[in-house]
């Protein structure tokens, strides 16, 4: 009886007005028969029903760091009380040993995060450059035959997570030549970062877009990623090695960022997520020596988006796990990433690349593989 006071209050005008909104005219005439409650059910119940919202699996979560972290694991008693039911209920949950420094304590995900359920496997470089990464050294067929094939030995060293392909591609290239404006970087039209994107969907993949500041900033170059990073399958990164101070050109001296510039990478991020409904973000950032990154522990992992940090080092086995060990390891931030190179791993005194057996055996295991 409610909703007919209601309907009363409205006037036959408005009523009329609505009824044509929702179904149309001819569609009212069929109505007109029934009776104004039944064409408001009618309305009612041609309204979409609300999607439920996705929420994060945080036990299978807080599982999969475990299993990543590679410590020494121990089963602890927790007892809770129901706020509601006042039942206490006790239940062994399995953690790492109060040694390890692994998982890292951050914020959990939104739901939708592709870490730590997935493993990112990523082939880097340029298209314009045949000696900046895999990318531009071989034809597209080529290159995702062998990219497809690299992805398949990582997944049968760790069936227990799946496997996702990457397009790793650099976007904005630290440049020689200081150029118009003397920021010693060259940004690539669209054009690269739309074959990027078509790459990625061929193989139900992602894209990575790799930032090299030179005398530039990152407060300045990604947000002209904008309509790339608003995109739900392409994520971020940054590359302390060619972001310059004091007017050193890139390749001089070893360049570096500080938590300020991570974060605010990470903040911009975090808002395109939430302009756009997106899936969490990825950010990458790169590094090998100590001073390429400052003030390390400031960094700030959102729900929006989660933190990468990928060893970037190449050379002989032994050298790239102390590098591993040294420098991403020992400061934990959320996740890891360890990078391997086709020719420069190789290189004399070395003999051979790490095997995925071996990488998965690191203390945490990498989540991000990228090659070059």
């Amino acid at each position: 009886m409610r909703r007919h006071y209601i309907l009363f209050a409205l006037g036959g005008a408005a009523l009329l007005a609505l009824l044509i909104y929702a179904f149309g005219y001819s569609r009212i005439v069929e109505l007109k028969y029934t009776g104004v409650a039944d064409a408001m059910d009618a309305i009612a119940s041609s309204t979409p029903a609300a999607k439920p919202v996705p929420v994060l699996d945080i036990a299978a979560y807080n599982k999969k760091l475990i299993q990543i972290a590679n410590c020494p694991s121990v089963n602890v008693k927790v007892t809770a009380t129901s706020s509601t039911t006042g039942v206490a209920t006790t239940e062994f949950v399995a953690t790492t040993s109060p040694s390890c420094i692994w998982p890292a304590k951050a914020t959990y995900p939104l739901a939708g995060a592709l870490l730590p359920f997935n493993r990112i496997v990523a082939y880097y470089g340029n298209f314009y450059s045949t000696g900046m990464g895999v990318l531009g050294q071989y034809p597209p067929a080529i290159m995702l035959a062998m990219l497809a094939s690299t992805t398949a030995k990582w997944q049968a060293a760790d069936p227990s997570t799946p496997v996702i392909p990457a397009i790793d591609y650099i976007a904005v290239t630290a440049q020689g030549s200081a150029g118009a404006d003397g920021k010693y970087r060259a940004r690539m039209p669209d054009s690269q970062m739309d074959e990027a994107v078509t790459l990625a969907d061929e193989v139900h993949g992602i894209v990575i877009l790799d930032v090299q500041v030179g005398l530039s900033n990152v407060q300045t170059e990604v947000p002209l990623l904008k309509k790339y990073l608003s995109m739900p399958n392409v994520e971020l990164a940054l590359d302390p090695e060619f972001a310059m101070h004091n007017g050193a050109k890139p390749g001089t001296v070893i360049g570096s960022l500080d938590a300020t510039d991570i974060n605010f990478a990470a903040q911009y991020l975090a808002e395109l997520v939430r302009e756009n409904n997106l899936p969490p973000k990825i950010l990458v950032v790169h590094r090998f020596t100590q001073p390429m990154v400052t003030h390390t522990s400031l960094i700030k992992p959102l729900p929006e988006v989660q933190i990468v940090m990928d060893m970037d080092g190449w050379g002989s086995p032994s050298k790239k796990i102390g590098t591993y060990n040294a420098f991403i390891a020992s400061a934990p931030v959320q996740f890891t990433g360890f990078k391997l190179f086709y020719k420069n791993d190789i290189k004399p005194p070395s003999t051979r690349m790490l095997t995925p057996a071996e990488v998965l055996g690191l203390t945490p295991a990498p989540l991000f593989i990228q090659y070059q």
